[in-house]
């Protein structure tokens, strides 16, 4: 994810490259950021923390762990530089205290930054909305064996659309996978099943099951430069923003 960010930043005439941060033992440190996509020259080093860059950032854009995360902003939050992360896997408490880190700053949180899958987001949760408690939810998801969370992000966002949209609690009724005996299925339960293989980008499948009929709404990523737009597209969004805590949603004007 890193490499396409940085590749389409330099792309795209808007944008100007501050810095890249890595892991100290990246083997890249200290050397030219061009070279992490072929493109030497580019007079900005690597560097393992955003107090040695030598031009202060508007605006950063992470795909880390939660864990990198929280310790980069704390540096941001004290900085006040806006922050775009499409990291995912954080408990409620991560989230928390990332909430209040950036309590000064405006941050992008996504767990997908695709503007097509922001669009599913939405027509999912009105879909439920629409087709009501008649029709069983489940969410199938499938990416690459490397993913460390999972059920994905994104599952999780489109699980909790559908329990808005029904006025139902997740955490009681989410049924992460099964197997044995579970009994017939509830009316309220939204499945949520995870599939990690190969190289898979990612694919979404959300399943409406009547009686008589089915309705299934999906997206399939076939590279990771959906998910860098959107980021590109967030981080000139956000930096026109007051401080708070927003999503793609709100860059698209999905609200």
């Amino acid at each position: 994810m890193g490499q396409r960010i940085l590749s389409l930043l330099l792309e795209d005439p808007a944008l100007s490259l501050a810095g890249v941060r890595e892991v100290p033992e990246h083997p890249a440190q200290g050397r030219d950021a061009g070279c992490l996509v072929g493109k030497e020259g580019l007079g900005v080093p690597v560097v393992r923390r955003l107090e040695d860059l030598e031009v202060r950032p508007q605006v950063v854009i992470d795909f880390t762990v939660p864990g990198a995360t929280l310790e980069l902003v704390e540096d941001m939050g004290r900085e006040k530089i806006p922050l775009v992360t499409g990291t995912t896997g954080f408990t409620d408490p991560q989230k928390a205290t990332l909430a209040e880190r950036l309590r000064a700053v405006p941050c992008v949180l996504a767990p997908n930054m695709s503007v097509a899958v922001n669009v599913l987001f939405k027509l999912v949760e009105e879909t439920a909305r629409i087709l009501g408690e008649g029709f069983d939810a489940e969410i199938v998801e499938a990416h690459h064996r490397f993913k460390a969370d999972a059920p994905s992000g994104t599952a999780l966002r489109l699980a909790e659309g559908i329990a808005r949209a029904r006025g139902i609690r997740l955490s009681e009724q989410a049924r992460y996978g099964r197997q044995g005996k579970p009994g017939a299925r509830t009316r309220d339960e939204v499945g949520i099943l995870a599939v990690r293989a190969g190289d898979i980008v990612g694919e979404h499948t959300v399943t409406f099951g009547g009686i008589g009929e089915r309705l299934e709404l999906v997206h399939r990523a076939h590279t990771r430069d959906n998910f860098a737009l959107g980021s590109l597209r967030a981080a000139q969004w956000v930096v026109t923003q007051p401080p708070g805590m927003y999503d793609m949603m709100d860059v698209l004007g999905l609200r």
